[in-house]
């Protein structure tokens, strides 16, 4: 059988040929490109010529990108277009992947043949990025178990084998349960408050389904804007608490067990690997370094945010009282009545803004933005495979009309689509002696579709969203760098979300504003009224919002700088981990743990702290910008540098050179507003 997964893709820009991928073509594909990494390894190992960087580090670089391209196709698609048979591959596969993984960093042999070269590092006139190549490769191995014994090795290898599996099962759960819940309704009095679009999308999700009425979901663009407008506050509690207990009900899909397994396996692999926690060993290779840092940055900011967000929340609960005379304010009025009241003190509303953020023209702006800023363009091509029909394609160009990434975007949710945003890659940029790969960038988000009257039209929220992942998918476009495993996002986990978050300044700038934000129907600009309306609500709830931040990274710190073997209840354990940041009454059976994927599906586990971490960078990164003017092309060039650099640098370094000075938090919050004016 012809496998186009084991050929070499005869596409545009060597293209992913998703219309010729089978299912069956997966698995064999996978065996066999295992195979030849291999055996691509053991040639290193076995070359009888003395260890040097070029016949041991760059060769290492450069073994396994089939299965490397392999893997990316199939775990993105497992992400935005899975389905049952994928599942059950990926639950075939991973273990395969994890073993050779182990097999590759826990050989003693190629491990010596890296020592040689490391102990020799001053004396071999390596530039800068391959000398950041050498510690990478030598820390990744003895990070990952290299100088262990036989008998620790094969441990070490049976955690990575259990975790790889309980990580898919996770996620495999957590979108079963997003899927498996309805909220049908059929008394179009219970639709009061909706906006046309809300209800217009949910009574095609009931066509679609063969069904009368109107179907709401767990998926992001039916159940925000369904918190946020119902009048109904039944039907927003029995929302709002059906995501609550996702993954946490009596039912095959339940996480808690997947929970408490992960937590402690990865718990067990630091203490082999020498390290106190997972944290610490995760830390270690982060700009944080310690938990310890972690936790007092998160304490910090909570002390500084929380007298902000009581009086969010007192407020709040004044206004609801007064409005419709609500005793205690619960967690599934929060969005309805901070609709209300943010309408109240800035006259200004969703429903408002959406016409002028066709999804098209937000996307547009984004790109347009880049161009300002950087000169590249992006130019839709509709000669590239897709794995979805609803899926855009673009070849993106330098300045001078050079090829530097494709760009696929995938913006509406649907059955085979995990929840939320990401930016992910099906290539990586390099360029070892002199060969160009380009990267494959894909952006992938859920937002609301179109309806047979309407184009998508986006909330306020979704498109600063869209500049967030493109944001990611700038880094991952813009390599200027010659490995791989230090190009684009491939760079300290705290510091990944600086140039998403960054990228999202734009959308409250009228500079920026007036590229893209233009009514659907009229095609006017948005006027300056709302513009400002949008800057003077442009903190609203930050404390609210920054202390769910922080709760989340707290979480993330109590699974992952503790020993977790104590925890018996995982509501109760949440509970306590959460209490220094709670606003509101506690719900019973309503947990976030079991569908928390950022940290036990995703790579944040001992990361969550990177959002806030990253937006003291970002917030001070873009006041450099409004001192020297948003477009300033001096200062884009040096921010271009800071992104295009990826990983061959301390992260720290990078940033003093695009800034000339280290971060402060000043900027971050003022912007926030968590500072007495």
């Amino acid at each position: 059988m012809n496998n186009p997964l084991l050929e070499k893709f005869d596409t545009l820009h060597e293209s992913a040929p998703f219309s010729k991928i089978k299912i069956e073509h997966y698995q064999p594909a996978f065996e066999q490109a295992i195979k030849e990494a291999k055996e691509e390894v053991d040639a290193i190992i076995n070359n009888p010529e003395a260890p040097t960087f070029e016949n041991t580090i760059e060769a290492m670089e450069l073994s396994g990108q089939k299965l490397g391209r392999i893997s990316s196709i199939f775990f993105n698609l497992n992400s935005a277009e899975t389905n049952d048979d994928i599942q059950k591959i990926a639950q075939e596969v991973s273990p395969l992947l994890s073993e050779f993984g182990n097999d590759i960093r826990l050989n003693l042999d190629l491990f010596e043949r890296i020592k040689i070269v490391y102990n020799q590092k001053d004396s071999l006139n390596l530039n800068p990025e391959q000398a950041y190549l050498l510690e990478k490769k030598y820390k990744g191995f003895s990070r990952n178990g290299a100088n262990l014994s036989d008998e620790d090795k094969s441990k070490l290898r049976e955690i990575d084998k259990e975790l790889s599996s309980l990580t898919l099962q996770f996620g495999q759960n957590v979108l079963a349960e997003t899927n498996n819940y309805e909220l049908i309704i059929s008394n179009e009095e219970d639709l009061k408050g909706l906006p046309d679009y809300a209800i217009e999308q949910a009574k095609t999700e009931a066509e679609s389904k063969g069904k009368n009425g109107w179907i709401f979901t767990l998926q992001a663009p039916s159940y925000i804007p369904f918190l946020q407008y119902a009048e109904n506050r039944a039907l927003r509690e029995e929302l709002f608490k059906a995501s609550g207990r996702k993954a946490f009900q009596a039912n095959e899909y339940n996480n808690e067990e997947n929970i408490k397994k992960i937590a402690n396996l990865r718990y067990k692999r630091a203490n082999l690997l020498g390290y106190n926690t997972h944290a610490d060993y995760v830390l270690e290779e982060r700009m944080a370094k310690t938990p310890a840092t972690v936790i007092d940055f998160l304490n910090d900011l909570l002390v500084k945010a929380k007298p902000f967000a009581e009086k969010e929340i007192a407020e709040l609960a004044d206004f609801a009282k007064r409005l419709d005379g609500i005793e205690t304010l619960q967690r599934w009025d929060h969005a309805y009545y901070a609709e209300k009241l943010k309408q109240e003190k800035f006259n200004l509303s969703e429903e408002e803004l959406k016409p002028y953020f066709q999804l098209e023209n937000v996307e547009k702006g984004a790109f347009d933005i880049a161009t300002k800023l950087f000169g590249i363009t992006f130019n839709e091509i509709n000669t590239i495979d897709k794995y979805h029909e609803e899926v855009t394609t673009y070849e993106v160009l330098d300045k001078d009309g050079n090829f530097l990434s494709l760009l696929y975007a995938d913006y509406f949710p649907r059955a085979g689509k995990r929840p939320g945003a990401w930016m992910t890659s099906f290539r990586e940029a390099s360029n070892v002696n002199g060969n160009s790969i380009r990267p494959h960038i894909s952006m992938v988000c859920n937002f609301t579709k179109p309806t047979k009257d309407k184009p998508s039209l986006l909330t306020f929220q979704e498109v600063t969203t869209l500049f967030h992942e493109f944001g990611h998918a700038l880094h991952g476009m813009l390599p200027n760098t010659i490995y791989e495993s230090l190009a684009g996002t491939n760079v300290y986990w705290d510091f990944v979300e600086l140039p998403s978050q960054f990228y999202e300044n734009f959308c409250y700038e009228p500079e920026a504003l007036e590229l893209f934000a233009k009514h659907y129907e009229t095609g006017e600009i948005i006027p300056q009224e709302l513009i400002d309306k949008v800057k003077n609500a442009s903190n609203y709830m930050d404390g609210y919002q920054t202390m769910r931040q922080l709760s989340f990274g707290l979480l993330d710190m109590a699974y992952h700088a503790n020993d977790p073997s104590t925890i018996t209840a995982v509501q109760e354990f949440e509970k306590e981990a959460f209490a220094p940041t709670e606003l509101y009454p506690s719900i019973e059976n309503n947990v976030m743990s079991p569908s928390f994927s950022h940290i036990f599906q995703g790579g944040y586990s001992s990361g969550y702290y990177s959002y806030k971490w990253a937006e003291v960078l970002d917030a001070d990164a873009f006041a450099f910008f409004q001192e020297t003017g948003i477009f300033n092309e001096e200062t884009a060039q040096k921010y271009y540098k800071l992104i295009s650099s990826g990983g061959t640098k301390d992260p720290m370094e990078l940033y003093v050179e695009f800034r000339g000075k280290k971060p402060s938090p000043e900027a971050l919050l003022k912007r926030a507003g968590l500072v007495e004016a």
